[in-house]
């Protein structure tokens, strides 16, 4: 099977669709897939060159010049007029097109190109979560007008609109007017990985020498304030008299300038000197933090997934979230970790009580964690899924 996926860029800085797309190579891979790529990316952005599956990079501006542009709308929109006749052209040579998000020029593009004897399906990834619409009301109103020309005949076309969990797909629900979708859910998640443990931790504890062997809570994800960072950092000061021992890693690259306004808090707070900023983690660095913390934290305001919380499920880690991580109801019910409400009062409630836990305890948690991933976030199993909805058409 030939399988198309059409994604706004291949920067590892984007996180979560991209992540799921590199850790499931190897499952669909064994199950006969062949995929390939068509991006806004400019062929000569780093990269491009840099991603193991074929990439068709059909921008036409370079990273200079997009960077220098960025306050124009269709620029950050990633209009290119390559990809509508590129995608008219081609789309036929593959047994299967998927769009990797939405509110992007990739949806219009596809909407533009795509017929219905095409079988194309639509990923969300979130985007449809009504936090958007109460945190940017503005942007939401442009979005209704967008919904109505490109997106909404875009996902009622078809063959199915994927959610990666239940909690996605109702919260989905009527986002936007008029909305007719065919909707599934084919779960996500993450694979194992295979590498020594000790040569990762090492490679981590490598990258932050000032931390040691000391003990810490791990966030790793972008810096953006729809992940809570803030809430996290007042949380862990109130905690930190109480846990003398114990350090917070804040992992992760920052796309809109917003760590020096952390830091800054840190140091207001008094507690700069035991919040360490590894910047982004990839590769060993990456598995080394998982699996050299004590526990995940991710308070986020809205959360489609949360792959990093899957990883860290995989390394038998606990994992503390907050109730908009939409796989929250499955950590709390299997016992994998702790789940509270995204302000400071619940995130100092998840410090407090994970470090409150026993040694037997929190041995209980990790096993949880553990068989959580490999019940339910294994991409093996799931990968699986996805082929036989994609062969069932």
């Amino acid at each position: 099977m030939k399988i198309l996926h059409i994604i706004a860029t291949v920067d590892p800085r984007t996180g979560g669709p991209l992540e799921g797309i590199l850790r499931s190579t190897e499952p669909l891979a064994r199950l006969g897939c062949l995929r390939e790529l068509a991006t806004l990316d400019h062929p000569d952005d780093p990269w491009v060159k840099e991603f193991p599956l074929p990439v068709f990079a059909l921008g036409e501006r370079s990273l200079q010049a997009r960077q220098r542009l960025s306050w124009l709308p269709w620029v950050r929109y990633g209009y290119t007029k390559r990809m509508a006749p590129w995608l008219k052209a081609r789309a036929r040579n593959y047994d299967v097109v998927v769009i990797n998000g939405i509110w992007n020029y990739c949806a219009a593009a596809a909407r533009q190109s795509l017929s219905a004897d095409i079988p194309y399906y639509v990923f969300t990834h979130g985007m449809l979560d009504p936090w958007f619409r109460k945190r940017y009301p503005l942007k939401s109103a442009f979005k209704q007008l967008s919904w109505w020309i490109n997106e909404g005949p875009l996902l009622a076309k078809a063959r199915a609109v994927l959610f990666t969990t239940e909690e996605e797909r109702v919260r989905a629900r009527n986002a936007f007017w008029p909305y007719r979708v065919k909707e599934f859910v084919v779960g996500y998640g993450t694979t194992d990985e295979l590498g020594d443990p000790t040569n990762q931790t090492s490679r981590f504890r490598g990258r932050l020498p000032v931390l040691g062997e000391k003990p810490f809570i791990l966030f790793l994800s972008r810096i953006h304030e729809k992940k809570g960072c803030d809430l996290l950092i007042r949380a862990f000061a109130e905690v930190a008299s109480t846990s003398p021992n114990l350090n917070l890693v804040i992992a992760g690259p920052d796309q809109t300038g917003w760590r020096r306004h952390l830091q800054s808090l840190a140091d207001q707070l008094g507690i700069s000197q035991r919040v360490h900023w590894p910047g982004m983690l990839e590769g060993p660095e990456k598995w080394g933090a998982f699996r050299a913390c004590e526990a995940f934290v991710l308070p986020s305001h809205q959360e489609n997934f949360g792959i990093v919380v899957a990883e860290a499920l995989a390394c038998g880690k606990p994992v503390l979230i907050s109730d908009k991580v939409n796989i929250w109801r499955e950590v709390k019910e299997s016992g994998a970790g702790l789940v509270a409400p995204d302000n400071v009062e619940g995130v100092v409630r998840l410090l407090k009580t994970f470090a409150e836990l026993t040694p037997a305890q929190v041995k209980e948690m990790q096993f949880a964690a553990r068989r959580l991933f490999l019940d339910c976030f294994d991409l093996n199993q799931n990968a699986a899924k996805l082929v036989q909805l994609y062969r069932n058409g």
